[in-house]
């Protein structure tokens, strides 16, 4: 049992105690010598300022009417708790691309501190959390920190917007809803007033994004859930169909731990092959994801998804037919 683990178990065993506790009792308990019996009961005392009363011969327990009252301050995790707390504060700063580092700064200090506290060490290695960003793209930092804001204080918000399709530049005034991070990247879910429907916004393409004093329009979530999670990818919308593709046995393998939908369907065929299936409504993130696996992957249905993705491969071919 680590420091921050007797000390939690010490604080309970007071709590509950109704009469002095022997250092005896506190020994058998704590699995400890009775020297750090004696120096956890002053940490609990003089660093946390806990109510003790007793002494050595009597036993040691709250004082009366404060057990209730007293609790540990926050952030009181056990070792194992904050490595893991550790490990997700560095996934969120080195993924973000620089924008919540400002943010986490102090937890992060926060958490290191108390590791290096229980754990006897100046410094705790933060670079063995290893986090390597896939694909991310650049983030205006000013923009992010405005679409953020109008999330949590739920405000309506206007930006201009520039769209990575057609580089079409339009102005939006939106009522954000939720702000997804999807694989490296951040994307705002909003409601569109000038469109009248639900929209998802790359928040690399938001420029001159302003934070309204407007109150933003609530969407119900089963509405946002409905809209935002029944189809394929961060653009998806009401399903349009279901697509089946089936995977050879060699990516079968890799395939079948994916969780690529929360609604697919997966199986096993006889020959070892891997048949997925999964609902979407824009094809162009899902036919990335499958042209991904070449060879080991056909789509079987329905037949518009199976051919527009023999026209990419057709496109892709040609490049390699001249000269």
């Amino acid at each position: 049992m680590d420091k921050i683990e007797r000390i939690t178990a010490l604080h309970r065993i007071l709590q509950a105690a109704r009469y002095p506790v022997t250092v005896k009792r506190l020994q058998e308990e704590l699995g400890c010598s009775r020297a750090t019996v004696y120096r956890d009961l002053a940490y609990l005392r003089d660093a946390l300022m806990a109510p003790i009363e007793g002494d050595g011969e009597a036993g040691f327990r709250y004082q009366a009417g404060e057990n209730e009252r007293f609790e540990l301050p926050g952030l009181w995790l056990s070792s194992e708790e904050l490595y893991a707390l550790l490990a997700a504060q560095q996934l969120l700063v080195r993924t973000g691309g620089g924008v919540l580092s400002g943010a986490l700064a102090p937890l992060q200090k926060r958490i290191e501190g108390l590791l290096a506290d229980h754990a006897s060490v100046s410094q705790w290695p933060v670079e063995r959390v290893r986090v390597i960003p896939h694909r991310g793209r650049k983030l205006d930092e000013a923009s992010f920190r405005v679409v953020a804001t109008t999330v949590l204080e739920r405000r309506q918000l206007g930006f201009e917007y520039r769209a990575r399709s057609t580089d079409e530049r339009t102005r939006r005034l939106v009522s954000p809803q939720r702000i997804t991070h999807y694989r490296d990247n951040w994307y705002l879910d909003a409601w569109d007033h000038e469109r009248n429907a639900l929209r998802s916004f790359a928040v690399d393409r938001i420029g001159q994004a302003r934070a309204l004093d407007a109150a933003a329009t609530d969407v119900p979530d089963d509405q946002l859930n409905q809209h935002l999670a029944s189809s394929y990818g961060i653009f998806s919308g009401e399903p349009k169909g279901w697509a089946t593709i089936v995977f050879s046995a060699k990516a079968a393998r890799w395939v079948a731990d994916e969780q690529w939908h929360s609604r697919q369907q997966g199986r096993y065929l006889a020959d070892g092959r891997y048949e997925l299936k999964l609902p979407y409504s824009v094809s162009r993130e899902l036919l990335m994801d499958i042209l991904h696996y070449g060879a080991d992957a056909e789509i079987v249905e329905p037949a518009v998804l199976r051919e527009q993705a023999k026209s990419l491969l057709e496109l892709a071919l040609s490049n390699y037919a001249r000269g």
